[in-house]
């Protein structure tokens, strides 16, 4: 505990235990994954190859630059899906459970440590928190495991030691919002079975709400009156979002024979929906995405740049943030100077993170976009997708990924680092010191447009 204690001393911010971490579970993984061990052929895989496929498994992206199910052997299978884990509950917060498990007490930087990865609002009792969000996790991913395990009993004539091996992989991966599927292409096998996929897309749902608003609609789901801010606008805002992107998918896709053409009304309507739900960046895809119009390809990215909500498993900019900008431009043209949501006023900081978040973000996104445009073949459509998957950590791919060169191999892991981390968490972490204004400089006024 003292060396623990002691390693902590060395970080000066909260955050930067939480990236630390991170990529000490990135570290472990890739060479893990690099063992002869790891590998179907027995041969040692590329670093590259398992430095790419660490980063995505820790971050919970899904993307690949090998078959998973051909390359990899049961153990590196195994050695993902652990990683998937440790990446879903965050590394701070398994770290908090194993300092409860040895002291039974928590120092002040730890408790802030955790804080800064599962989002709770107060350091306070965080141990009951921990403990809900790993046990919760864990519980959602047994009965996801449960169902597709008697599916592929049932449906599938699987063995039952292999049909339990699949469902427990994949309710892993769908609950995390990981996307890693042990078949080649991925899930379209599965495109009408209404078990298969409305069981993956609720996993996915749930992980990606985040564990705040899942905790408080346990507690008060009947009373929504007295939800919080936060439930209220990640509720409406991913609503909002799953039924715009199901009529999208449905109005776009309808005719195409390569994707939603083929299947009948109900057919379709299942296949649009899984199709909406998986760039809260779960990455699963029951359609092939390379066949796809463009224009749908233009929806994902949006939908995959939003994410899903704060404090859980999937990544982008948060459905928050989209809500908050929302209201911010809103208040803007009714001219006041206040934002309002409901009874309650939006604090200037949380208006000012929002703006940051979504400004670094795109920033990336699009210097990201330029530098593999430089590096790949391919056309600016496919490469943006890319972009923005692995920036969400969202892992759905039009089919380019393995054919991008190392360079860009080596920019997609940055980018699925840095979307897990946050881009203003990563920052924070990278600041050696806080620094507090204490003085006000004269106000003017600017032209803005």
């Amino acid at each position: 505990m003292m060396w623990g204690r002691g390693v902590l001393g060395r970080f000066r911010h909260p955050t930067q235990v939480v990236a630390t971490g991170f990529g000490a579970a990135v570290l472990l993984g890739t060479v893990l994954l690099s063992t002869p061990l790891a590998t179907a052929s027995g041969k040692p895989a590329g670093w590259i190859t398992a430095l790419f496929t660490a980063t995505s498994a820790v971050c919970v992206t899904g993307l690949t630059v090998v078959d998973t199910a051909a390359h990899w052997s049961a153990f590196g299978e195994v050695v993902i899906a652990v990683l998937i884990q440790v990446g879903g509950l965050g590394i701070m917060t398994l770290a908090t459970v194993f300092t409860l498990l040895i002291s039974r007490r928590l120092s002040l930087r730890t408790r802030l440590s955790a804080q800064a990865e599962t989002k709770v609002l107060s350091a306070s009792d965080l141990r009951r928190v921990v403990a809900k969000v790993v046990l919760f996790s864990l519980a959602c991913e047994a009965v996801a495991a449960a169902v597709l395990t008697l599916r592929f009993v049932t449906g599938y004539a699987e063995p039952v030691g292999h049909a339990v091996y699949l469902g427990v992989f994949h309710a892993v991966s769908a609950f995390n919002n990981a996307g890693f599927a042990l078949w080649p292409d991925n899930l379209v096998r599965f495109v009408g079975d209404p078990w298969i996929c409305l069981t993956v897309a609720a996993a996915v749902i749930v992980g990606g709400l985040g564990f705040p608003v899942l905790f408080e609609l346990r507690r008060s789901w009947r009373r929504p009156s007295r939800w919080s801010l936060l439930t209220r606008v990640t509720l409406a805002v991913t609503v909002v979002l799953l039924a715009g992107g199901t009529l999208v998918f449905l109005a776009t896709e309808w005719s195409n024979s390569r994707t939603l053409g083929q299947l009948d009304g109900p057919g379709k309507m299942l296949a649009a929906f899984f199709t909406a739900v998986m760039p809260r960046t779960a990455g699963f895809n029951s359609l092939d995405l390379g066949h796809m119009y463009p224009s749908s390809w233009l929806v994902t990215d949006l939908l995959m740049f939003v994410g899903g909500g704060s404090a859980g498993t999937a990544g982008g900019i948060k459905v928050t943030t989209i809500g908050l900008l929302a209201f911010i431009v809103w208040t803007e043209m009714r001219g006041e100077s206040r934002v309002n949501i409901g009874h309650r006023r939006l604090p200037e900081a949380a208006q000012r993170q929002a703006v940051s978040l979504t400004v670094l973000s795109g920033g990336l996104v699009a210097c990201s976009t330029y530098i593999l445009l430089v590096v790949t073949p391919h056309g600016l459509d496919r490469v943006l997708f890319e972009v923005v998957s692995a920036f969400g950590t969202t892992g759905l791919s039009t089919g380019i990924t393995a054919s991008i060169p190392p360079a860009g191999h080596l920019l997609l892991i940055v980018l699925m680092f840095v979307g897990r981390i946050g881009p203003l968490t990563l920052g924070s972490a990278l600041a050696l010191k806080e620094r507090t204004r204490r003085y006000e400089l004269p106000e003017e006024g600017m032209i803005v447009g």
